[in-house]
């Protein structure tokens, strides 16, 4: 087949980045049911189109569906439109959780069986799915438990850096690209942003580029970076009120810089409404999914 120079390919590796799907699973796809279908550059390399992707997308959906990787494969190449590319909400059995199988290796203190874990599951699931109901939700679980008493400060630090570690690879390069661009910070006293790197995650996979902050940024400093970079929209995550309360005056001049939106159980419809910021209420994976370029 002919390398056709007017159109954007891909790298397998960029492509699995975009996916959450490794590699070897995506050749595998591709050797034993036909899924992808590269092109040679003309220096040999084995570029994937945007109908690679969404043939992969459409696998993911189905795969989610209960369908076996051999009938999701011949599902994707009918290309069945009417299939949810974000992939549907996962379901444990009776008295079980999506996240069982994370969370038994996490308290093992098994870095490696974790990481196969998740390797399966971004094998089976779209990523969205797995962030928005398998990480998101142990994350709330060992944050319970560990305010319970029923989990370690050690197994609560080990847990945690294993999945910001997994993260940060989905991260990578997220502020590459030439769509619109989205500052993301935690304010002053919030040290938790795994939530908010999940909606980084998923912006940049809906074309947005992304410039990260993180925990426990000084407003001064979040008003500099703002005035250097002039993103198109700048949000704040917290985890309880008590966190953005005092930060009112700031947050309304900050408005007034750029965009602002409040997410996070911190963000209230009344503190939004006083500074004028938008409101991300629902879950960042959905949030993600439906941000749209202020203009």
């Amino acid at each position: 087949m002919e390398f056709p120079e007017d159109r954007a390919l891909l790298r397998i590796g960029e492509l699995s980045r975009r996916l959450g799907v490794s590699d070897h699973v995506l050749r595998a796809w591709e050797t034993r049911y036909g899924l992808l279908q590269p092109v040679r550059s003309p220096g040999g390399f084995r570029l994937y189109s945007g109908a690679d992707e969404l043939r992969v997308r459409r696998m993911q959906a189905y795969l989610a569906e209960g369908l076996s990787a051999a009938e999701a494969a011949r599902a994707a190449l009918g290309g069945d439109a009417s299939t949810s590319l974000a992939g549907p909400r996962l379901t444990g059995s009776a008295g079980s959780e999506p996240f069982a199988g994370l969370r038994q290796a996490l308290d093992a203190f098994d870095e490696p069986a974790a990481q196969a874990v998740l390797d399966r599951l971004l094998a089976d699931l779209s990523l969205p799915t797995v962030l928005r109901d398998v990480v998101l939700p142990y994350l709330a679980d060992l944050g319970d438990r560990w305010q319970g008493g029923t989990a370690s400060v050690a197994l609560e630090h080990f847990a945690s850096n294993v999945i910001r570690g997994r993260l940060a690879g989905l991260a990578r390069s997220w502020g590459s690209g030439h769509g619109p661009q989205a500052l993301l910070a935690c304010p002053p006293g919030e040290l938790h942003d795994m939530a908010l790197t999940v909606f980084g995650i998923m912006l940049n996979r809906n074309g947005w580029r992304i410039d990260y902050l993180g925990a426990n940024t000084p407003v001064e400093e979040l008003e500099r970076a703002v005035d250097a970079t002039r993103p198109d929209l700048v949000v704040l995550a917290a985890t309880v009120p008590e966190t953005l309360e005092p930060l009112r005056p700031q947050l309304g001049s900050l408005a007034r810089r750029a965009p602002l939106a409040l997410a996070g159980a911190g963000a209230t419809a009344q503190i939004a409404a006083a500074v004028g910021a938008q409101l991300l209420a629902g879950d960042p994976v959905t949030e993600a999914g439906q941000a749209r370029w202020p203009r």
